[in-house]
């Protein structure tokens, strides 16, 4: 049960709709914005929550638009850190809405499964092991290590470092809230666990 109520939409007021939908409706994104459908969950219990205070929503929303729409890094590899920050934390209801983002961003039921085993590099490609243990290490010490580093710059630029960085630490804000006040996990995100 939720230690906050969500706030259904039909009590946000114009500059709460506006705080919260403005991270999904960017101007010229790098990355496509998915269209949306009746299958894609809409994470309401989270906006719910956000609702309470539109300000810092639209502030942290910034950064989101950012790591969904503008990043260097591609979807997949986004995809792949904010799971592997969701599995981290036990955030359930960000593993929700993302492993439906993953599958949109072309990674295939069983590589969202794998995602919870870790950095095994004989089931990953080399990047994507090296992604994978990057926000297992920034998780753990806030901080990349030597060996992944090294890994991570012999194939992405500074632009795509600093966006692994900064998405992780979105992503563990966004965890740390979901779970700190038990935002209850909407029906549209259950078939996603």
């Amino acid at each position: 049960m939720s230690r906050i109520p969500s706030i259904p939409p039909s009590e946000w007021s114009k500059e709460t709709s506006e705080a919260l939908l403005a991270a999904y409706r960017p101007r010229n994104p790098r990355h496509p914005v998915p269209p949306r459908d009746p299958e894609s969950p809409k994470g309401l219990n989270a906006m719910g929550i956000l609702a309470y205070h539109p300000e810092l929503t639209e502030a942290f929303n910034h950064l989101i638009s950012h790591a969904l729409y503008f990043t260097t890094i591609s979807p997949r590899q986004r995809e792949l850190l904010v799971l592997r920050v969701a599995h981290c934390r036990e955030a359930r209801y960000e593993w929700g809405q993302h492993a439906y983002l993953a599958g949109r961003a072309g990674l295939t039921p069983e590589e969202i499964e794998r995602i919870r085993s870790g950095t095994n590099t004989e089931s990953w490609e080399p990047l994507d092991a090296a992604l994978l243990k990057a926000a297992d290490e920034l998780v753990a010490d806030a901080r990349i290590g030597d060996e992944t580093y090294a890994a991570l710059s012999s194939e992405l630029d500074t632009q795509q470092l600093m966006d692994i960085v900064f998405t992780v630490g979105a992503y563990e804000v966004f965890a740390m809230a979901m779970r700190t006040f038990d935002v209850d996990l909407d029906d549209d995100l259950e078939p996603y666990l």
